[in-house]
């Protein structure tokens, strides 16, 4: 007998930060409890102790409760791969790797020393077995794990500055990104040995250039590509807080960043305003941040207002194999929670159209995506 269809979704930034925590979720959560398999992005420590890291910028925490508010809406599995995930300490991060795992998620991306944050779940869904690996490319230093220390799953870039004119002091530089060496070649080990053991392998990246419109940086291709090469099926990205390109690479979909999902307003993180002792709406760490977009000038919110265009990215699966890909547009109203948008909403069609416009701007094709009622689908990919 043929196994039926199985429905899975992924979706970007989460870090609701409010009295009644499952109010976060409230429009999505019947979908995600329906489907087979819900994949998250944890941003926030679930911690209320610990003291800020020094490397701390943008403090970003929730409640320790989160986990099971998340597991309740449906949620499976959560990367805790997060340029956030030490600002409260090593003790703080551990406790928010307890709590995922006390809430009944499958954990991947950090852990407790570099083995453990290497480890992945293998999912089986129905005979199905599906691997998620997860990969931090934002961190500050000290947040990467290491033999006896806590941390995040490695991704890192590695930068270089190239004079335009060699020969002109002071003059613009050309940016080239690369993927660190070692951290490569552990992904694709993990890649390949996730490939024996599992029918499908995902692969999650909190990577990018945050807040600046479709750009892509360099060393995010060619992680996707070599992952892809090695045998992963899907790239989902974020950190990026807005939506960025998608592209097909050898039939399989790369979403570079699914923009924010259940994200609070910085102006309502009370407790992480009061760590830092600053307001992070005018604050020099702040404002030094917001300089990379000129959207931030003009927004009506914390944030420009193109990150309140997001995604659920959502998979189907048969017989073991990949059979569509594709992504219902949503939206982060003032309220901070996520619901995915109707065809007949306008809003749908402004997710659509700013889509398939950075995607133009990275010169990435514009035309893999066809629209089926709520849907919209990425052609070309292959299971």
């Amino acid at each position: 007998m043929e196994n039926r269809e199985l429905v899975m979704y992924g979706v970007g930034d989460c870090a609701p930060y409010r009295e009644d925590l499952s109010s976060s979720f409230v429009h999505v959560a019947d979908r995600f409890r329906k489907g087979d398999l819900t994949f998250g992005q944890l941003e926030a420590v679930l911690s209320e102790n610990g003291v800020l890291s020094s490397c701390t910028r943008m403090p970003c925490s929730s409640k320790p409760e989160l986990a099971g508010v998340m597991k309740d809406a449906g949620f499976d599995v959560i990367s805790f791969a997060s340029n956030h995930a030490l600002d409260y300490g090593r003790d703080a991060f551990c406790e928010t790797c307890g709590h995922i795992r006390a809430a009944g998620l499958y954990l991947t991306g950090a852990g407790e020393d570099e083995e453990t944050a290497r480890k992945y779940p293998v999912i089986d869904v129905e005979g199905t077995k599906v691997a998620v690996l997860a990969y931090n490319s934002i961190l500050p230093q000290g947040f990467w794990a290491q033999e006896k220390r806590p941390g995040c799953n490695p991704a890192r870039g590695i930068s270089a500055y190239v004079p335009v004119e060699h020969d002109q002091p002071g003059t613009p530089c050309r940016i080239y990104t690369f993927p660190h060496p070692e951290d490569l070649d552990h992904m694709i080990k993990d890649i390949e040995e996730a490939k024996q053991k599992s029918d499908l392998v995902i692969v999650s990246i909190h990577w990018g250039i945050h807040f600046k419109e479709a750009v892509v940086a360099d060393y995010q291709k060619y992680y996707a590509h070599f992952a892809i090469d090695h045998g992963a099926d899907l790239i989902l990205g974020h950190h990026a807080h807005i939506l960025k390109p998608v592209e097909v690479y050898r039939g399989k979909a790369i979403f570079y960043s699914l923009g924010n999902f259940a994200m609070e307003e910085v102006t309502d993180m009370l407790r992480d305003q009061k760590a830092i002792g600053q307001d992070m709406k005018t604050s020099k760490n702040h404002t030094e941040m917001t300089a990379i977009s000129p959207a931030f000038q003009t927004t009506k919110r914390s944030f420009p207002m193109d990150c309140y265009l997001s995604m659920v990215v959502k998979w189907t699966v048969k017989n073991k194999k990949l059979q569509t890909v594709s992504y219902l547009p949503a939206y982060l109203p003032k309220d901070g929670s996520p619901y995915i948008l109707s065809s007949e909403d306008p809003k749908f069609n402004e997710v659509v159209e700013y889509v398939k416009k950075i995607n133009r701007d990275q010169k990435l094709e514009d035309d893999i995506f066809k629209i089926n009622g709520g849907e919209v689908y990425v052609a070309g990919v292959i299971g």
